[in-house]
């Protein structure tokens, strides 16, 4: 049942476009003992179909800026071959602490951002 749960959010902050990742991995490293590498990739499959639906709904509400879309993802494939070995190369403690860190970062990005954008 907490799997559910955890895909079911992890759907919902997706198909909103802000990385269903952030909170797959961290919970499924908790909830099923998963070693980094192991929730990274389990975040990469599921990624596949939720993004193909969520892109679906984002096409039909025009929502997509199709040549940036293309750059980005022709561009992303060589930063995806490299993050990837990286990712297997590394212990998966220090990737941990290293996702860690990058999550704690938007974090505090996001609410600076909040704060700034709430003071106009």
């Amino acid at each position: 049942m907490i799997n559910i749960l955890i895909g079911f959010s992890s759907g919902i902050i997706s198909g909103m476009g802000i990385g269903g990742g952030a909170i797959l991995i961290p919970l499924i490293t908790i909830f099923e003992s998963l070693n980094q590498q192991t929730a990274q990739g389990v975040n990469l499959t599921y990624f596949i179909p939720t993004a193909i639906i969520a892109t679906i709904v984002h096409i039909k509400n025009k929502n997509i800026v199709t040549k940036t879309a293309v750059t980005l993802g022709i561009s992303g494939l060589p930063g995806a071959i490299i993050g990837s070995l990286l990712a297997t190369a590394i212990q998966g403690d220090t990737l941990r602490r290293m996702f860690g860190f990058f999550l704690l970062l938007v974090g505090i990005y996001e609410i600076y951002k909040g704060f700034r954008q709430s003071h106009r």
